[in-house]
């Protein structure tokens, strides 16, 4: 009787295990990796999503902070991650350019992932110093023409978006100026504020302190329709430069292979959350704007970046490693 029993135990047991199993796996939380340290843009707005979209999902999501190599090293992570969703990368814009940027990168930027949305973006907009004369973005490519290689641009490093968008700039205006990094968007303000340096393309919620007291002058907003924070300024396509667009922006992307189920789901949260005031009045605060795109959409809005990017890296003979 004891031995049937225990039998009996035995084999309830192993029956039960696949739903302990299950249910050890639906209680792993979901990791958000981001490539880069607490307290910066992406670390913040990736924390708020992953609030919100916990409390929609009935699940923990914990943010990893995994800075190295522009974001690489935490990319490389999630490439190699079971496609469980388990395991989420919270993808800034340069997720795109460092596919040309760096050399021999273990997984391939369009093909190792797939997006479950975008997030958000956050235009830049062109600043000079208030001594340059030119009160619009016509006149200063007309002064730039007439000081070939004499006017200078800050960045915060080279292959930033600041450095970047000034490269695209050069092609699309036909102008030649100067790169002048620094060490961060920070340390190039005294130079640019104080005309060390006179013009540099930046984060709107960067340059809007300074451009409210005086000390910087907008001319152009970076995305293809004006910004709210700065309904004022025009933007770089209105002036005369069709094809000129730069955006940061933000992704929520999960390894190639995650079921179509698991990115539904996760999809359908993530534009609740964009729906939510506070999300966007929070954002706003950081110049985001908050947009909406289905996963294919986010997939195909990536994949040109890479190629839109790859080109002016590679015309610019830009390279990092």
């Amino acid at each position: 009787m004891i031995k049937t029993l225990r039998k009996a135990v035995l084999l309830i047991a192993c029956a039960m295990l696949p739903l302990w199993y299950g249910q050890v796996r639906a209680e792993q939380p979901i990791r958000l990796m981001v490539g880069f340290p607490p307290g910066g843009t992406t670390d913040v707005i990736a924390r708020l999503v992953a609030q919100r979209m916990a409390e929609r999902l009935k699940t923990s999501i914990v943010v990893e902070n995994r800075g190295g190599a522009s974001g690489n090293l935490a990319a490389s992570m999630v490439a190699k991650a079971d496609a469980d969703g388990k395991t989420l990368l919270f993808a800034p814009s340069s997720h795109a350019t460092n596919a040309s940027l760096y050399n021999n990168q273990p997984f391939d930027t369009v093909k190792s992932f797939r997006a479950v949305g975008l997030v958000a973006v956050t235009p830049y907009v062109l600043v000079v110093n208030p001594k340059i004369a030119a009160q619009n973005l016509h006149d200063f490519v007309a002064y730039l023409k007439q000081n070939p290689g004499k006017v200078e641009f800050a960045s915060a490093s080279p292959g930033t978006g600041q450095h970047l968008a000034a490269e695209l700039f050069k092609i699309e205006a036909g102008v030649d100026i100067m790169h002048v990094p620094y060490k961060g968007s920070a340390a190039a303000l005294p130079d640019l504020i104080g005309g060390r340096v006179p013009m540099m393309f930046d984060n709107i919620a960067v340059m809007l302190p300074h451009i409210k007291d005086g000390t910087l002058r907008p001319l152009a907003i970076t995305s293809k329709t004006r910004s709210k924070f700065l309904p004022d300024t025009p933007t770089v396509a209105e002036s005369g430069y069709p094809n000129f667009e730069v955006l940061g922006w933000f992704a929520l992307l999960a390894p190639a292979g995650t079921p179509d189920k698991i990115v539904s789901a996760y999809s359908d949260a993530l534009k609740k959350v964009s729906a939510d005031p506070d999300f966007v009045a929070q954002l706003g605060q950081l110049g985001g704007e908050v947009v909406a795109r289905s996963p294919a959409e986010t997939d195909a809005f990536i994949a040109a970046e890479v190629a839109k990017w790859g080109k002016v890296i590679h015309s610019a003979n830009i390279q990092i490693n």
